[in-house]
């Protein structure tokens, strides 16, 4: 059967008033068949979801992501320094208080800002 012949019988299967069945006994007839061979279903989906693929992706990912943490860390911790630096300037020292912005006040008196007693 020639290809314009097998493309005509494609064509007419897909009318809404043919008869499928006819049209598939025909394609059929014209030598098509919808067999596959064995494996072929594994073979299809081991190359959809090949290991490799996956595997440099995830080699990829890791490497993106160590990349964003030290950029997150450094200036994290350039970040904390400068305030540290800050601090001392301002307050003299780097006790506990002053981390806390306490500076020279007593306990009592906080105590008493925050609940008013």
């Amino acid at each position: 059967m020639k290809i314009l012949d097998l493309k005509e019988l494609l064509i007419r299967s897909l009318d809404k008033e043919g008869d499928p069945e006819k049209a598939s006994v025909r394609i059929e007839e014209a030598g098509v068949t919808y067999k596959f061979s064995e494996g072929f279903h594994d073979k299809v989906i081991d190359s959809i979801f090949s290991a490799g693929d996956t595997v440099v992706r995830q080699i990829e990912f890791v490497r993106n992501l160590n990349s964003v943490f030290y950029r997150i860390a450094l200036t994290g911790v350039a970040a904390i320094l400068i305030h540290m630096i800050s601090i001392f300037v301002v307050q003299g020292s780097l006790s506990f208080d002053s981390f806390l912005g306490l500076g020279d006040s007593y306990d009592e008196s906080i105590v008493y800002l925050l609940t008013g007693n």
